[in-house]
């Protein structure tokens, strides 16, 4: 969170149906935070010194937390920052985001991870956990001081973006894991059977013309990997699952004792390799969009809590570097700000999935499986909150991101549902002016922008002036993005 912030004022969300998974709540009730904590959850509490926020008609939950997030800085402040990052986070609703750890230089030392840490107090608006690199320079060879970088605060190590190919390295990490009881985060690819591909192997990529990743190149790695952290112990995170096998070989490794979690994209749960029918750079993903079938089984998988989190992966690329001929762009696209409103659309509202399952999988089940602060309103937890309106509805603009980026296949999509109130550790780091009116308290929640409808005061917005000045330093020495990796 940004630092230096005056001790926050009591709050009081007034009247709001409170929606926990943490405690199977789900009834309409007032929050009181105070002291950066979940102070008092009941009926009509007294206001007494707090700053009261009528949340009549809206859903109060825990904050969400996305276990699978690209800051690029350091590196690529061209395409995000930390702060535009958070920013965009906190507008989506996540109070918490897992920063991965394939910037420039790469997080595989304690002062990367410090540093990391140091920039997230000053500039961020969401607090910021580094999962650091799992080996040196993330080249899948030399294992990293993993006690020095949990000991700096790392929640996970990982190399994502590219694979820890070495079976023999997997399986010491996950041993020496286990002293430290932090999950190791795979990328899931086999890059002897994905070579070079650049979608979905199947029908739609021999139609393109355009070379294919099959299934098995994530599959065969999944499957030998958690043999491995069956054998070892040691916690096993699988990040985004695009396969239906994928799912089944977690649920089958589970059933047999593994400590596995996993994780999926809202893209790989709404798109299939159709989406890519018309060359769409900002639908090409690593791991790609499958098949229609892979993709009802991850909705499945996600319903039946195979799968445990919705991750967003969020990866910012430059417009210049995906208007490229799709072979050549890079694999990623961004997602904190569109990632409720599109599940809600699509899942919730056509009854795939329940509102409270939603919540659950992108607030309480990602801070369980990492052993986060937050995912919970129960006293003493966390002061951090999100507050939905369920009935806004919306249509997604890239232009008015307030992350640095605009990669997203979902531009145009009329959507239902978002995020209108974000608090972390009882501040208010985002509202919509129509939930930031009170009613007993005074005072209103300032309000720090808005990604869809228009707001004229964006143009001059933090964010904005950072993109202008990130993207004028750094074009200079812009690189052309690796596509190896889905970020």
């Amino acid at each position: 969170m940004t630092a230096q912030r005056a001790a926050a004022r009591p709050l009081l969300l007034r009247g709001g149906r409170v929606l926990d998974p943490s405690r199977g709540l789900d009834a309409r009730l007032d929050v009181r935070l105070a002291a950066g904590r979940i102070a008092e959850v009941g009926a009509d509490l007294p206001a007494g010194e707090a700053e009261v926020l009528d949340c009549g008609g809206r859903v109060v939950a825990p904050g969400f937390v996305d276990l699978h997030v690209h800051l690029r800085e350091p590196g690529r402040e061209d395409e995000e920052t930390v702060e535009s990052g958070t920013r965009a986070a906190a507008a989506g609703g996540f109070t918490a985001v897992c920063a991965m750890p394939n910037t420039d230089p790469v997080a595989d030392s304690r002062g990367a991870v410090e540093s990391l840490l140091a920039l997230a107090a000053r500039a961020g608006f969401a607090r910021v956990h580094p999962v650091a690199a799992a080996t040196r320079g993330s080249l899948g060879a030399e294992m990293t001081e993993v006690g020095d970088l949990v000991d700096a605060g790392a929640v996970a190590v990982s190399d994502d973006g590219r694979p820890v190919a070495d079976a023999g390295l997997v399986r010491r990490l996950l041993e020496y894991l286990r002293l430290f009881d932090v999950p190791f985060v795979q990328h899931a690819e086999d890059l002897s059977l994905s070579a070079a591909g650049v979608m979905h192997e199947g029908t739609v990529s021999t139609r393109l013309g355009l070379r294919g990743i099959p299934a098995a190149a994530e599959e065969v790695v999944l499957a030998r990997d958690l043999l491995l952290a069956e054998r070892t112990g040691g916690r096993y995170h699988a990040a985004h699952v695009s396969t239906a096998r994928g799912a089944e070989l977690i649920a089958e490794a589970r059933h047999r004792g593994a400590r596995a979690t996993a994780e999926v994209t809202p893209h790989h749960l709404l798109l299939d390799h159709e989406a890519v029918s018309a060359y769409d750079t900002n639908a090409k993903v690593n791991p790609p969009l499958r098949t229609p079938e892979d993709r009802e089984a991850l909705v499945a998988a996600l319903a039946g809590g195979t799968i445990d989190a919705v991750a967003t992966d969020h990866a910012p690329h430059h417009a210049d570097e995906k208007d490229r001929p799709f072979p050549e762009a890079p694999f990623g696209i961004v997602g904190l700000e569109t990632a409720f409103a599109l599940l809600h659309t699509e899942l919730v509202l056509r009854g795939r999935l329940r509102l409270e399952q939603l919540v659950e999988r992108m607030s309480t089940g990602p801070a369980r499986i990492f052993r986060l602060p937050g995912g919970t309103l129960a006293p003493g937890g966390a002061a951090d909150v999100t507050v939905l309106d369920l009935d806004e509805e919306w249509t997604v603009q890239p232009e008015r991101f307030l992350g640095l980026s605009r990669n997203t296949p979902f531009a145009g999509r009329r959507v239902r549902g978002r995020a209108c109130l974000t608090i972390v550790g009882g501040h208010v780091v985002w509202a919509r002016e129509r939930a930031a009116g009170t009613g007993e308290g005074s005072g209103t929640a300032r309000v720090e922008g808005d990604p869809g409808a228009g707001d004229g005061r964006r143009e001059g917005s933090p964010a904005r002036a950072a993109r202008d000045r990130s993207r004028g330093s750094a074009g200079a020495r812009r690189r052309a993005a690796s596509t190896s990796g889905g970020a």
